[in-house]
């Protein structure tokens, strides 16, 4: 069912010490989310072209993440398109040393090449380049998970012309707060648990932040599943934890990822709430919610609300409920 969600508009907050900095910079790319995808055709023929659904992982995602996602909207007709962002999916950074018998000393220095060199800007290429070619098959509904958020409202700023819908997903949205990295900064974020998740190796000469995923360790088990998937069963959390990728570019959550009334602002947008996240904090989507429809009042957000932790309801027929009915079907 659909809400309206107002909240005041809150002051800017100022920033914290470098400490405060490098350890919410690791927490804006540790674990913040996976997109999901599969190409699939229509199911049938309909009046004019089906949507098709583009969707952008989070940080530490891929595109193969939420393949009953994908499927779902596959099965109502609606194709999905895949996306691996840039040093995602068949171009990620997996060192040797993160296989098994894991060598955790050499893990914490190996480099990681493509990650590295990637920034917001690429990401933001490489998905115009597939909204370019997914609009000619049908209206384009773009869809943004978590830090995937980022990349779609600065695509948005880019060709708002050919996207119908934005909908992000417990997802970033920057207007005042500019960029990842100012969201968690605020008030609002305080109780995040991303900062539980331990991290391996210093970023500065990794070129990326890391994750060991693959870690046994009872503590870090812990931590992860209370930061993204509290409520999964222990068989759902471990599937899924297998999914991630080690490696999340340090630039993504510093760039700007602002979204630009003349442009992003006109596009239709939709906010889908997870009310148990505690990686992005319910307060802080209200916050980016508010702000955005302050910057647009005459382009609101269609507000939608589950009761699901950061990474989504571990049985997706939900979400898949809602994106359908952002596409009308």
């Amino acid at each position: 069912m659909s809400e309206r969600t107002r909240a005041p508009r809150p002051d800017q907050t100022a920033r914290r010490g470098r400490a405060g900095r490098r350890g919410f910079l690791k927490a804006a790319a540790a674990g913040i989310g996976a997109g999901a995808l599969t190409a699939a055709a229509p199911a049938g023929a309909g009046r004019g072209p089906r949507p098709v659904f583009v969707l952008v992982h989070g940080a530490n995602g891929n595109g193969a993440s939420m393949a009953p996602l994908a499927s779902g909207l596959a099965l109502h007709g609606c194709p999905a398109v895949s996306v691996d962002l840039p040093g995602h999916g068949p171009s990620g950074s997996f060192p040797q040393s993160y296989q098994a018998p894991q060598d955790l000393e050499a893990l914490a220095v190996a480099p990681s090449p493509v990650l590295a060199e990637t920034t917001l800007a690429d990401n933001v290429d490489h998905v115009v380049a597939i909204v370019r070619r997914a609009a000619r098959k049908g209206p384009v509904i773009l869809v943004g998970h978590s830090m995937g958020g980022a990349t779609i409202t600065r695509v948005a700023n880019e060709v708002p012309h050919l996207i119908a819908r934005l909908v992000y997903v417990s997802a970033f949205c920057c207007v005042e707060l500019r960029t990842v990295l100012d969201c968690f900064l605020t008030p609002e974020a305080a109780t995040t648990l991303l900062p539980t998740i331990p991290q391996i190796g210093d970023p500065e000469w990794i070129g990326a932040t890391r994750t060991n995923w693959r870690s046994g360790d009872p503590e870090f088990i812990a931590a992860t599943k209370a930061a993204l998937m509290a409520d999964y069963s222990d068989t759902g959390f471990l599937a899924a934890l297998n999914l991630f990728e080690p490696d999340e570019s340090s630039a993504v959550p510093v760039d700007d990822a602002s979204g630009d009334p003349a442009t992003w602002g006109r596009v239709p947008r939709t906010y889908v709430r997870y009310t148990a996240d505690r990686a992005i904090p319910l307060a802080l989507q209200d916050r980016m919610i508010a702000e955005a429809d302050a910057a647009t009042p005459d382009n609101r957000f269609d507000v939608h609300s589950l009761n699901a932790p950061h990474l989504g309801p571990e049985n997706p027929q939900a979400l898949i409920e809602i994106l359908l009915a952002t596409a009308g079907t």
